[in-house]
Formats: structure tokens, C-alpha cells, sequence
């Protein structure tokens, strides 16, 4: 039956169209022939699949495992399965992957070709399917890989001997798409894809884009893994996740937050201890810092090659299902670190995926980032903005995970970030704004709200580009918060002065509440403030180990005071002394000793205070939610402010920022206040400071007018410290 051209090309690998060879044909006679190419089987015989009768045995036509056979008596194709005798001797009945008809929907095929499918991972990947052949249903998994370049693709794996002749698949025309099912493989197989690009060269084994599990590095075969059925959301998601919700991220490194030696924590054990942990804190959210699969340890996760499997490293995606629900029990949120800016160059992932550029932009000037040798996806192209975009509705949709925060979204932005004049491409208006990418980040904040109405995303966004965590309707690019890099740099600026020289400093302190309501805000001190030579944040702070433990305790209660949602690196709140190390565990024996322990019980009491108080979260994002008192009192380094609910609940926050205690120290109150009580003071001996007093607690407001109010209190500063005092 088959040309010597057809034969050539099956048996060197490079068929384009497999299908109209292989498997039952008619030929320009009426006769009925069947092909298949199966190396390494001694016989084949050919047996109806209704009646398992031996209909005849296939003849040899090639010695490397090609066989045909005339069928004698019948003209119309039927069902079948395949008797093979192997050269090892044993003998196995197989249904033929070429006897299956397409099952990729002409409606899939447009929708991905469009860049509109919203869920891309139904489609595409390896999915395990039931296929009805001769009245009996024939399990197996159908892949599915976009490769418009490639001359053949072929699936390989342990159940076909990493053959790439064995199973070529069946291009779906102009879409790009090539499908196949393959009858017996299941759930656990490993496989990878195998494609000639344009001009016939075979390129390194790939790892499927979709796939859902991989191996751990250094191996990199994808593995064949249910898809996880929708999970409705958690009940108490819309109130933990709201603008006005008080919001206290603790932030995480599932490697190395508690580890053994160089063993992976795996989910399971996890779950058993981080979510009490946290809980414990008085923390509202757990943000896992990238938990997709990626081939470098030393990338954090941040340089991503399975944007749809979590990373091998901790178990199964199930397992991780179960952390999140964990965590749910404890009424956290679970909020993931998501990039979709950039991917490593790794030859098994998508970088030259069929050959050419096909998932990163082909100019080095656009497609290539020098600060950390990765490739920059091509945001224009419909097929990625959907590979993008059904990535990041899969995490929320099918782990049950509260958000996202997007990593490196300035890098996204501008086509200029980190480039030097003369090695960027202008956009088509003639601008620096990656036009593309703002697209792609306003489609996916819209589709989450659209299918996740009570999901978050957050911005890790470090210009000024405007309206970041605006919606979309008013021209903004539709997150609903931004980490606030700039108040972030300014404190810590300010923190890290010895107090002699901060009145010199004193707008850092004061220049972030200008803007605080421009956007969103969460107040981040996040695991990249503690690394490479940064020091952590004890070390950070001046002076010998009492003012450091104070400055840091102060800095807290600053920060819990300050309008904005709050995040913290693990380690941090105990005042770890040593960087971050991604390789080893946190210091927990340090943890008990008492000023460590002291700092971890002010962050309880103020995360407690923070969630307990209106006033202190209800209009974080809101002008209305704060009002200077004392900002200009550089000399003394003193900061005194309220926080306001809007509702008649205010809470008085100060700060004295030197080791030097300020006695009688006089601060005007607005008029309706009759009573104060102080409900929180860094500087308690249950936190490891000196125990001095505000002695505000039942002092009778006096009326003398001070800073434009015509009643007033005094109040004792204790040093380094920070005060809460609720206004009644």
C-alpha cells in the first residue's frame, strides 16, 4: 500500500502526516489495508475488536518494525486491536493510536488560535480519556501541544521506549496543534515531546508546556497527571480579601522555612505545622513565594518552567490541594507569587519550543532580560497571552488559592527596564511602555474578577506607573493592590541611620503618606530585603543589641500603624540575625531566646490589634483613614498620627525614634475625644523593652490647645518605641 517515499519517511521520523498512512485505509481499488509502525515486535496479527478473533497476521514490509496487511473480505473499516508478540517474547493485545478520529473541537482550535480560550489547560497537555472503539471504552490520555513550526511531533515516554517513530501525532492544520491518543498510557507515566523543526533538524527533548507534574531537577520529564476537578471558593474568601479587610501577609519559602539537612519539606508535613504557626501570629494570609515548577534551586522559584504543575519538590499537586485546605481550616488565605514576566533558557522548556521564537519575542532588545539571562514571553502573540492567562486562572480555579502577586510586573511595563539607549525596541506609538503586556496584565485582572469575583491580585510594581491597582473601567491596569517598594526603600533608609543623624532623614519617614493613597497599597518587608548582602533586619539596625531589638520593635509597630496591608518575610518576626539562606532552615532555637521571643510576641499582639481595630484597617486605602498630628518634629525624631475608620473609631499611633525617653510630651486631640487607653507600646517587658509607660492610661485630657486642636494630653515617649493609644 504505502509509497517508498511514505515508508522512508515513517521509519526516519519525519511523516508529516502520520494519519494518512498509518492505521485502516481504503486504497483507489476498494481494498481495505491496515499500516502500523511498531519496532521491536517479532509478529503482529490483527484481531476484531468485537469478536477478539484473529482476523490475519501483518506482513514485515520494513525490518526496522513496519507492517501492513491487505484485509481479504471486508471493504469497510471496523474496530480492531493488535496482537503483538514482542522480540523479548511476550505478547500483548494494544489498541492503535491511528484508529482514533480527532477529538480537539474545531470551537478549541479557533478559540486558542484567538487567544481567547479561557481555560487553555482543558485542552491542551496530557489528559487521561476514555475512548469508545468496537462498543468498548479504551482508556489512554490525549496530548496535545501547540508547535505550528515543526515539521513532526512526536510523543515519547517509558511506554514506548523514548521511541519518536512510535507515536507521531496529527497536526490540526493552520492552528498549529498537534494531538494524539494513545491508548494504556495512565496516570504516573513519564514523557516528554520529540519535534523536527522547519528545517528537519531534531531538537532536544522537550517537556510539555502544559503539563501538570514534572520530575524534580536534574531530570525534566513531565509526567501524566489528573486534572484537578474546579474547587468552589472558601466561604469566608470575600471578607478576608476586601480593600477594608485587615490584611497581614506572612511570606514564605516552602524550601527552607523549616528543613532538614538538604531533604525538601514535602506539603503534607507542612501543612501540619506552618498554617498553626501563622494562625498563631494573628496573620491573615500565607503568601508562598513561587511554588511552580522550575529546574534552579537558586532561582527561588522565580525563573518558572511548568507554569502549570507545582514544583515535584514537596509532593503532589493533591498534596498541595490538602495545604491549602490546611490552611483554610485556620482561615488563611494562600496567596501564590506568579511570573509571567520571563522564563530560563533551559533546552527542555520553551525556549526555540518548535525551532523558532515561538514563546519569547525574537529581538534579543525585547525577548531577552540581562539582569537575570531569561527570556521575556512575546505578550503580543494570542497563543501565550492564553498560555499566560489560563495560568493564572488554573491556581485560583483549581488549588482553591485565595490570589496572586505578580512578580517583576515594572520589568512587564517598559520595553527600556534595565536596558541601556540604543538596546530597546520602541513601541508602535513610538514609546517605551510594553503596550503588549499592559494588554495581557489588564485581560487577566479582568477575567480573574470576572471568574473568581473574590480573588485578589497584587502588583510587585516599583515605578510610578499610574493607576496599577485601579480597575481596568477607569484606565487603570486592574490589580487590587501594590506593594509599596518606595515606602518600603524609605524606611529602611531612615532605620538604618544612627538616631543622632535621622532628623536629617526625617521626610523618609514622612514622604510615603504624600502618595499612600494613590493606589492599594501593601506595606512589604519581603524575603529580597534580607539577601545577598542586605543583612536582615535586626542587623540592620544601629547601635549595640538592646537599641537594635528596640529600633526593630519600634520599626514594627510603625509599620502596623502606617495605612496600608502589611507583609512580612518568615524569619522576621523573631528578629532572625543571620540573611536568608534558601538552602538551610530559619533559626529556630533562636527563636525562644527571650528578646527573639519578645519580638515574635509584639507581632502577635499587633497583627491582634490590627485585625481587632477598625480604625488601624478599615481605610488603609483611604486619605480619610489618616490625619497627621506631629510630622515636622525632626529634632526629636517623633511621629504622631491618627488612624480613623470613618465610622467615629480613632486609634492615636506615635513613634520616638531615639533612645532618648521624652517626657511630658504634649499632643493636641481633636474635640470629640474624652478618654484614652494605651493598648499596645513597644518598648513592654513582654516584648523585651524597658517597661516604661505612655501613662496615658485614665490621664485627663487638658485644655490646652496644641497642633491645631484646642485639647491636648502628655504623654511619656519611652525610648525607640512605639505607642497605640485608642481614643475614646
Amino acid at each position: 500500500m504505502l509509497a517508498q517515499a511514505d515508508i522512508d519517511a515513517l521509519i526516519d521520523a519525519r511523516h508529516r502526516d502520520p494519519f494518512s498512512v498509518l492505521g485502516m485505509h481504503t486504497d483507489g481499488n476498494g481494498k481495505l489495508w491496515l499500516c502500523t509502525l511498531v519496532p521491536d515486535a517479532a509478529e503482529i496479527i490483527l484481531l476484531d475488536a468485537a469478536s477478539r478473533k484473529a482476523v490475519a497476521h501483518l506482513a514485515r514490509c520494513h525490518p526496522a518494525g513496519l507492517f501492513e496487511i491487505c484485509i481479504a473480505g471486508r471493504a469497510e473499516a471496523f474496530a480492531y486491536r493488535l496482537q503483538v508478540r514482542w522480540n523479548s517474547g511476550e505478547v500483548g493485545v494494544y489498541a492503535d493510536p491511528y484508529s482514533f478520529p480527532p477529538e480537539i473541537c474545531d470551537a478549541d482550535l479557533h478559540l486558542l488560535s484567538a487567544g481567547k480560550h479561557l481555560r487553555p489547560f482543558e485542552v491542551l497537555g496530557a489528559h487521561l480519556r476514555d475512548q469508545l472503539s468496537g462498543g468498548q471504552r479504551v482508556t489512554g490520555v490525549r496530548f496535545a501541544v501547540w508547535a505550528p513550526n515543526a515539521q513532526r511531533v512526536s510523543v515519547v515516554g517509558e511506554f514506548n521506549c523514548w521511541d519518536g517513530r512510535r507515536h507521531p501525532m496529527r497536526c490540526r492544520g493552520a492552528s498549529g496543534i498537534w494531538e494524539l491518543f494513545i491508548p494504556g498510557v495512565q496516570a504516573g507515566d513519564l514523557y516528554k515531546l520529540e519535534l523536527l523543526d522547519h528545517a528537519g533538524d531534531l531538537l532536544p527533548l522537550k517537556a510539555d508546556p502544559y503539563a501538570r507534574a514534572a520530575q524534580i531537577r536534574p531530570d525534566s520529564a513531565s509526567i501524566v497527571t489528573p486534572l484537578l476537578p474546579r474547587k468552589p471558593p472558601a466561604p469566608s474568601l470575600a471578607a478576608r480579601n476586601s480593600r477594608a479587610a485587615a490584611i497581614s501577609i506572612y511570606e514564605v519559602h516552602a524550601a527552607s522555612w523549616r528543613r532538614e539537612q538538604q531533604a525538601f519539606p514535602d506539603w503534607d508535613g507542612l501543612a501540619d505545622l506552618l498554617p498553626a504557626y501563622v494562625a498563631d501570629l494573628g496573620f491573615t494570609h500565607i503568601e508562598l513565594m513561587p511554588v511552580s515548577e522550575h529546574p534552579f534551586d537558586g532561582s527561588w522559584g522565580y525563573q518558572a518552567l511548568g507554569l502549570y504543575a507545582p514544583t515535584s519538590r514537596f509532593g503532589s499537586q493533591e498534596a498541595f490541594v490538602r495545604f491549602v485546605e490546611a490552611c483554610n481550616k485556620h482561615n488563611l488565605g494562600v496567596l501564590l507569587d506568579w511570573v509571567p514576566a520571563h522564563f530560563p533558557a533551559d533546552a527542555h522548556g520553551l525556549a526555540c519550543f518548535d525551532g523558532t521564537c515561538l514563546f519569547e519575542y525574537a529581538d534579543p532588545r525585547e525577548g531577552f532580560h540581562r539582569d537575570w539571562n531569561t527570556l521575556i514571553y512575546n505578550f503580543g502573540r494570542n497563543e501565550v497571552r492564553n498560555f499566560l492567562s489560563g495560568s493564572a486562572l488554573y491556581w485560583i480555579e483549581r488549588f482553591g488559592v485565595d490570589g496572586l502577586r505578580v512578580d517583576a510586573v515594572a520589568s512587564m511595563l517598559y520595553r527600556d527596564y534595565s536596558r541601556p539607549e540604543g538596546d530597546w525596541v520602541p513601541n508602535i506609538l513610538g514609546g517605551k511602555e510594553n503596550l503588549e503586556a499592559i494588554s495581557l496584565l489588564k485581560f487577566v485582572n479582568e477575567m480573574i474578577g470576572a471568574n473568581c469575583r473574590d480573588a485578589v491580585t497584587m502588583a510587585e510594581e516599583s515605578t510610578t506607573f499610574p493607576g496599577v491597582s485601579a480597575t481596568v473601567a477607569s484606565g487603570g491596569l486592574g490589580f487590587n493592590f501594590k506593594w509599596n517598594m518606595g515606602w518600603m526603600n524609605d524606611t529602611l533608609s531612615y532605620m538604618k541611620e544612627e538616631p543622632i543623624h535621622r532628623r536629617w532623614h526625617h521626610d523618609k519617614m514622612t514622604f510615603g503618606l504624600v502618595y499612600a493613597f494613590s493606589e492599594n497599597f501593601v506595606l512589604p518587608i519581603s524575603h529580597d530585603e534580607v539577601v545577598h548582602g542586605k543583612r536582615a533586619m535586626l542587623q540592620k539596625m544601629p547601635g549595640d543589641e538592646w537599641q537594635q531589638f528596640a529600633n526593630l520593635r519600634a520599626y514594627y509597630g510603625f509599620m502596623w500603624g502606617h495605612p496600608g496591608k502589611k507583609l512580612l518575610f518568615m524569619g522576621q518576626e523573631f528578629a532572625q540575625r543571620a540573611e536568608w539562606n534558601h538552602e538551610a532552615g530559619l533559626d529556630w532555637p533562636a527563636a525562644c531566646k527571650p528578646f527573639h521571643a519578645g519580638v515574635r510576641n509584639l507581632v502577635r499582639d499587633l497583627n491582634t490589634l490590627y485585625k481587632s481595630r477598625s480604625a488601624l484597617h478599615k481605610l488603609d486605602c483611604d486619605a480619610g483613614g489618616f490625619a497627621w498630628i506631629v510630622s515636622d518634629d525632626a529634632e526629636n525624631a517623633v511621629f504622631a498620627w491618627l488612624r480613623r475608620d470613618g465610622q467615629g473609631s480613632q486609634m492615636l499611633v506615635v513613634c520616638n525614634f531615639t533612645p532618648v525617653p521624652r517626657r511630658d510630651y504634649r499632643l493636641g486631640l481633636p474635640g470629640e475625644v474624652t478618654a484614652c487607653t494605651e493598648v499596645l507600646n513597644t518598648d513592654a517587658a513582654a516584648y523585651g523593652g524597658g517597661g516604661m509607660s505612655s501613662e496615658a492610661t485614665g490621664t485627663v485630657l487638658q485644655p490646652v490647645c496644641a497642633h491645631g486642636f484646642d485639647q491636648s494630653i502628655l504623654l511619656v515617649l519611652a525610648p525607640l518605641a512605639t505607642l497605640f493609644i485608642e481614643l475614646h
